[in-house]
């Protein structure tokens, strides 16, 4: 199976491709979709849509995980955030590819074992679990891998309820 993992934002999109098979996982590719802070926010959506679509048609992922929207303080950052996570979700929809969302507190459940697990355990445990010979950048990047890490380790029990409700 190949997951596309992605941390959603409007300046960064985390993105990762495993592939996971018995128990095993091969990186596949990772990045960040990056827009300049001083482009109108339709032309950033539009970058992310470009890049995302790119990466779909390059690595043909069988599923996507995406995290949901943590809300902080900043109401405003957390709107543009939900309107390129809409881009998102409407990229990979389009392009038939399976989403799948999760919370913060699960990913880090599922990656470190401990659902309040700081970012730099997160980023050492991404690491380690996928062989790599140095923590990913920038940090939404290793998010993103945390996050099909997660599905990776969850996925086959989500597919099951999937189905189970249909």
């Amino acid at each position: 199976m190949i997951i596309l993992g992605i941390d959603p934002g409007l300046a960064i999109v985390g993105w990762g491709v495993i592939e996971y098979n018995a128990s095993k996982f091969k990186v596949l590719g990772y990045g960040s979709i990056e827009t300049p802070a001083n482009t109108p926010t339709e032309e950033r959506l539009l970058l992310i849509h470009k890049g995302l679509k790119q990466i779909i048609e390059e690595y043909h992922p069988d599923q996507m995980a995406v995290e949901e929207l943590f809300f902080n303080t900043n109401i405003t950052t957390g709107i543009r955030v939900a309107e390129a996570r809409g881009v998102i979700l409407m990229c990979a929809h389009s392009l038939g590819v399976r989403i799948f969302e999760y919370t913060p507190l699960q990913v880090k459940q599922a990656v470190v074992g401990y659902g309040k697990a700081e970012k730099k355990q997160v980023i050492t445990m991404v690491t380690m679990l996928l062989g790599l010979a140095k923590p990913p950048r920038p940090d939404d990047t290793a998010d993103a891998l945390a996050i099909a890490v997660c599905h990776a380790h969850s996925g086959a029990s989500r597919l099951a309820q999937y189905y189970n409700q249909k």
